[in-house]
């Protein structure tokens, strides 16, 4: 559940006096509110840290939708300048790759927003090495957002290679596995019944009571 509005204002100043300077926001969050929330806060103090976004993934009549089509991305693109109140997006993902649509043909678009001067690099989200590889021959892709923890590995197989020999940041999402890490969630009884993890086979009951005894073990080292 989202916070009030006032503990979210208040979390945002307080993590940029804390000294955060990257705010990862996206069209899909909160269907345009998250980086509406974002522009009325901290645009006033744009200079003090790097924005990021993301395109591609929206809402339609309350339901997500992928859409990679470049017309589709530049607009997604005006309407998130309009809430983030700012005139240049430093990071601009594509937040889920339409398979419907070649990468090269949603890059392209990004590289025109680009040469715009609307988003100053280019990102994706959730894509393998072979499809990084596909995107960064059309324009070099500055980072790659994919999930990455000690329970979700697989950047290891050979897309830290290839972010390596491109010169792409990996930016890993999901860093506490989604709480599991953090040491305080014991069970999954509590969680709201739209909690994302309810629908995630490492967060059933009976597999979850099976890793909470692995994280057991691991406590000591850590």
């Amino acid at each position: 559940a989202p916070p009030p509005p006032d503990e979210a204002r208040a979390l945002l100043l307080r993590a940029l006096d804390l000294g955060v300077t990257l705010f990862d926001t996206a069209t899909l969050y909160g269907f345009g509110a998250n980086e509406t929330l974002v522009g009325e806060v901290l645009s006033p103090h744009r200079s003090r840290f790097t924005l990021a976004s993301k395109c591609g993934l929206g809402g339609v009549d309350g339901k997500r939708v992928i859409d990679g089509r470049p017309e589709t991305l530049k607009r997604q693109c005006e309407d998130s300048l309009r809430r983030l109140r700012t005139d240049v997006i430093d990071v601009y993902y594509l937040h889920r790759w339409d398979k419907q649509v070649p990468v090269e043909d949603s890059v392209g678009a990004l590289a025109d927003l680009v040469r715009a001067g609307k988003i100053r690099t280019i990102g994706l989200s959730e894509v393998s090495a072979a499809t990084l590889r596909r995107a960064h021959a059309v324009h070099p892709v500055a980072a790659l957002q994919n999930e990455y923890s000690l329970w979700s590995r697989n950047p290891e197989l050979g897309t830290l290679q290839a972010c390596r020999e491109l010169g792409t940041a990996l930016v890993a999402f999901s860093p506490l596995a989604r709480g599991f890490l953090g040491g305080e969630l014991r069970d999954v009884i509590g969680l709201a019944d739209n909690d994302i993890r309810r629908t995630m086979p490492r967060f059933t009951p009976e597999n979850y009571a099976a890793n909470v005894g692995l994280l057991e073990r691991f406590l000591p080292l850590a």
